[in-house]
């Protein structure tokens, strides 16, 4: 993972960065410094940031310390700072390190690169800069050195590593020095500059149709619904992979017959959804608490840092903060990849329950370590993979479902029903576009009415 300094040549253009990322965007010599970390247009608006339920706001009271103000306020500035990274990350290229949000409300969104020079364009978009040493691929690409040598290797005393963003390095955590060592050397990342974070924490799977309630599974173990789906005209939920197999039968919360598995991947990754049976019927709501309920109006992935909030049938609604995203956990039942890693508290029982980030569906609970009297550690499966990988659509608040398109991660035209990632380049009317921030695309999220998700190039 070696230091990439650019040449000069290439970076006699760095007020071209600063053009590039300039539209749409406030700038803090024209807007002074309030402007500077403030508003993207339509961000907030499009996720729905600017209208939070108040059972939402009282939960991020409860669980960050926040006041009702300080949580509004921590939202919006979430959901524009995800707008604001993304141009960035385009802009930057392959010398972008990572973004991070920090503070009671996030009010400073950290961007960082690998080269100083970007450090004006950064700065005049708001955004606090900070040079680092390797790139975001190049910590990806170690990571995913680590991911080659667990599938050799027995990683139950090195349960969980991941890509720090913050850090701008690869962790590793270990039940003991000696263990970390060997996975690193296992992976050939000796000599790297790799952490290695000692804790006796072994992350176990929380085993044991709204969003957040409870279902059995063979009339035996229980786990928590996930996100209403469709696929064509069979509606579902998405749940934890190691919840069931296919084939699977379900009943719900009240014991009636509910459902069937009809796709599951565990491990590798922790994610299956259920077709449900009448009278069942699909909705965008995830229970919050004392009988409330959150309506979920998109997947745009959060950032590192940002409040998400989860809800499950042992613990209910709880709240905390995003720290990793990409995170690798070998459970005793085998490894799963692309997990992220949160500060939220869960117990058993609350496996494959849903994790939002304002009213944006984040992902379903895989595993963790801890509880919700001591505090602990929840590792969640991030939704728009299932969404993609099973060919479903999200059921929505803010827009009907709609099929999605075909999944061949070429350059193409626009379609609702599509996960597209960050960084995809579409076409919409014959206009180009370049997605800002992972989502599940949806009828009213076209990328000319969407300048939070969309940059025209």
């Amino acid at each position: 993972m070696a230091h990439r300094h650019a040449g000069t040549a290439r970076r006699s253009a760095v007020t071209a960065i600063g053009a590039l990322v300039l539209a749409g965007l406030p700038s803090a010599a024209a807007a002074g410094p309030a402007a500077a970390a403030g508003p993207v247009p339509g961000a907030a608006q499009t996720l729905r940031a600017d209208r939070p339920s108040p059972h939402l706001l009282d939960a991020l009271r409860r669980d960050l310390g926040l006041t009702p103000a300080q949580a509004s306020e921590r939202l919006v500035n979430e959901a524009e700072a995800g707008t604001r990274a993304g141009r960035l990350r385009l802009a930057l290229g392959d010398r972008f390190a990572g973004a991070w949000v920090r503070g009671d409300t996030s009010q400073e969104l950290t961007v960082a690169t690998t080269d100083a020079e970007d450090v004006p364009a950064i700065e005049a978009q708001g955004a606090r800069a900070a040079v680092v040493e390797r790139a975001l691929a190049e910590l990806e690409a170690a990571k995913e050195k680590l991911d080659a040598a667990a599938g050799r290797v027995r990683t139950l005393d090195t349960p969980v590593w991941y890509v720090d963003v913050p850090k701008n390095r690869v962790v590793v955590q270990a039940t003991s020095q000696k263990a970390g060592s060997a996975f690193v050397k296992a992976a050939g990342l000796e000599g790297e500059d790799v952490g290695i974070r000692m804790t006796k924490d072994r992350p176990r799977l929380l085993q044991d149709v709204t969003g957040g309630d409870a279902f059995y599974i063979d009339d035996s173990a229980r786990c928590s619904v996930g996100f209403s789906v469709t696929r064509g005209e069979q509606g579902g939920f998405v749940t934890a992979g190691h919840c069931g197999g296919p084939g699977d039968t379900t009943t719900g919360y009240d014991r009636t017959a509910q459902g069937t598995f009809r796709a599951s991947t565990f491990p590798g990754e922790d994610m299956a959804w259920v077709a449900v049976d009448a009278p069942w019927t699909p909705t965008p709501d995830v229970k919050a608490q004392g009988g409330q309920e959150v309506q979920v109006t998109g997947s745009v992935q959060a950032l590192v840092g940002a409040a998400v909030c989860r809800s499950g049938s042992t613990t209910g609604w709880r709240c905390g903060t995003i720290e990793q995203h990409g995170a690798s956990v070998s459970y005793e039942q085998g490894r799963v990849d692309g997990l992220t890693r949160t500060t939220v508290c869960a117990e058993p029982g609350d496996s494959g329950g849903p994790y939002v980030a304002g009213t944006q569906a984040q992902g379903v609970t895989s595993g963790g370590s801890g509880n919700c009297t001591s505090g602990g550690t929840t590792f969640y499966q991030p939704v728009n993979p299932i969404l993609a990988d099973f060919g479903l659509a999200l059921t929505t608040a803010a827009a009907r479902a709609t099929a999605p398109a075909p999944q061949d991660g070429t350059a193409q035209e626009w379609a609702a029903g599509r996960v597209y990632e960050a960084g995809t380049t579409v076409t919409r009317d014959g206009v180009r576009y370049q997605c800002l921030q992972t989502h599940q695309a949806q009828d009213a999220w076209t990328p000319a009415g969407t300048p939070a998700l969309w940059q025209r190039l």
